[in-house]
C-alpha cells in the first residue's frame, strides 16, 4: 500500500518549490514519482498541429512535471502541517464476516487520513 495516494494535499519538502502545498495529480509507482498540482512546473514546446476543428494547436505550455516521492510530505488533515504516514490494522465486519484492513494514518495527531 502506498503512503501517498492520487488526490492527497502534500507539501514539498525539498528542492525549487520547498514549502509550496498541492493536491497529487498523478503517482507514477515505476520511477517513485508523483505529479503535484502547481509544483516543478516547467516549460514545454509543443509542436505546431490542428485539432479536429481546425484551430492551431502548440507553442510553448507549462505544465506539472514529476517529482521524485521522497521530496513531499502528506499534509495533516487537522494540524494541517507536513507528517509521516503510518499503517495499522484494523478488523472490520462486512456481510457477516471479518477482515483485516491497513488503514493509513497521519502520525503527527493520529487520525485517519
Amino acid at each position: 500500500m502506498a503512503k501517498i495516494k492520487k488526490g492527497d494535499q502534500v507539501q514539498v519538502i525539498a528542492g525549487r518549490d520547498k514549502g509550496k502545498t498541492g493536491r497529487v495529480l498523478e503517482v507514477l509507482t515505476d520511477t517513485d514519482r508523483v505529479v503535484v498540482e502547481g509544483v516543478q512546473r516547467v516549460t514545454k514546446h509543443v509542436k505546431a498541429g490542428q485539432s479536429a476543428r481546425g484551430t492551431r494547436t502548440g507553442g510553448i505550455e507549462t505544465v506539472e512535471a514529476p517529482i521524485h516521492v521522497s521530496n513531499v510530505m502528506l499534509v495533516d488533515p487537522e494540524t494541517k502541517k507536513p507528517t509521516r504516514v503510518g499503517f495499522r490494522l484494523e478488523e472490520v465486519e462486512q456481510d457477516g464476516r471479518t477482515r483485516t484492513v491497513r488503514v493509513r494514518y497521519a502520525k503527527r495527531s493520529g487520525k485517519d487520513i
